[in-house]
């Protein structure tokens, strides 16, 4: 079998040694005569692989104590709803800064429980920058403030996060999660579908401060009650499990690469790559995001027209690529690099991206 140079946004790449040893483990796991995905999830062998990821992504993250690490269902998408449904405070504004269409779609779901409004917007310069802090209006008698850290659509990423707030800071993240470190004490809640950096589709990851917990209330239906979940280890319910075993490996891999420090070094050399070949290329392609808001994640481009796009497209696919269409809202091209992407398949696109151009 020849391994796709996969650049798509999501489910995206995984590992090839993760999954290598979901392989040698799939018809069983340890000495259980079992699948992971036919074991119960009240057994001692899957409460260790759920208690393991637990550990493993508070340590890679250095998440502290007084902060719940949750494994949910629903994706990013039913956080749009669960974050407003339990953070929501009566007589306070919840405030979005909108980047992309996810947090369009987040502050929508917002809107239908309560007060919510935009703290600010690039939409009127087609999403290529992020806001900076000093145009952020002044948050007053908020219940939170909600970002998305990373915009795959656009290709925009957040490079000054917000702190010292008033107020939670609620944090979307999930294309770039496990990218570079993070000072979670800037945050209230995080966020993330795996199905980019942290494994496969399934499972989304969840880290709220405890004392935020006391905000929901009783009336809350059980399951979008993020104290069901965090008075259960996430076990309330049946878990996803072969996607809580797979972010386990994820999280293996990217400890022995050294951690979240190393995937950040790889991840700004292999976005170095791809930028260089935009801005050398004499304007041939033409990069979406202004500089200072490029993403680490995702490298979205453009050519001149779209005959050429189409012809690139092809010739790419041709040459193994995959997932190099920009989405429809930007067209053009996007390259999805999170951190399961090799530096070899990147160097392989630039390289590429040069020969088509002279032709």
């Amino acid at each position: 079998m020849k391994r796709a140079l996969n650049f798509n946004a999501g489910p995206a790449a995984l590992p090839e040694a993760v999954l290598k040893r979901a392989e040698k483990e799939w018809l069983e796991y340890g000495d259980t005569g079992m699948a992971v995905m036919e074991m119960s999830h009240r057994s001692k062998e899957y409460e260790y692989i759920n208690n393991t990821a637990q550990q493993m992504f508070r340590k890679l993250l250095s998440i502290p104590e007084d902060y719940e690490v949750l494994f949910l269902q629903g994706g990013a998408s039913l956080q749009f709803t669960m974050v407003p449904m339990n953070l929501m405070e009566e007589g306070k504004t919840a405030y979005y800064v909108l980047t992309g269409s996810w947090s369009e779609k987040a502050l929508k779901e917002a809107k239908k429980l309560g007060k919510a409004e935009i703290a600010a917007s690039g939409k009127e310069n087609q999403y290529k920058t992020i806001p900076s802090l000093s145009n952020i209006k002044p948050l007053t008698e908020g219940s939170y403030l909600h970002i998305t850290t990373n915009n795959t659509i656009y290709g925009t990423q957040w490079h000054d996060i917000p702190a010292g707030l008033d107020l939670p800071l609620v944090a979307d993240m999930s294309s770039d999660i496990m990218s570079r470190p993070l000072e979670i004490s800037n945050y209230g809640l995080i966020y993330a579908g795996a199905q980019k950096n942290l494994g496969p589709s399934g499972v989304t990851v969840v880290v709220i401060k405890k004392d935020l917990l006391a905000r929901s209330k009783d009336s809350l239906p059980t399951m979008l009650d993020y104290r069901t979940q965090a008075g259960s280890a996430s076990l309330y319910n049946t878990p996803p499990t072969l996607a809580v075993y797979l972010l386990k490996l994820v999280l293996e891999w990217a400890e022995s690469l050294g951690g979240v420090k190393s995937l950040e070094k790889i991840n700004q050399e292999k976005a170095g790559i791809l930028y260089s070949a935009i801005d050398e290329s004499d304007g041939f392609y033409h990069g979406h995001a202004d500089h200072g808001s490029r993403s680490m994640m995702n490298v979205t481009f453009t050519l001149d027209t779209e005959e050429t796009t189409k012809v690139f497209l092809e010739e790419a696919k041709a040459r193994g690529f995959t997932g190099l269409a920009g989405h429809r809202s930007v067209g053009g091209c996007r390259a999805s690099i999170y951190n399961a992407v090799p530096l070899e398949h990147v160097e392989q696109l630039a390289q590429f991206m040069k020969e088509f151009s002279k032709r």
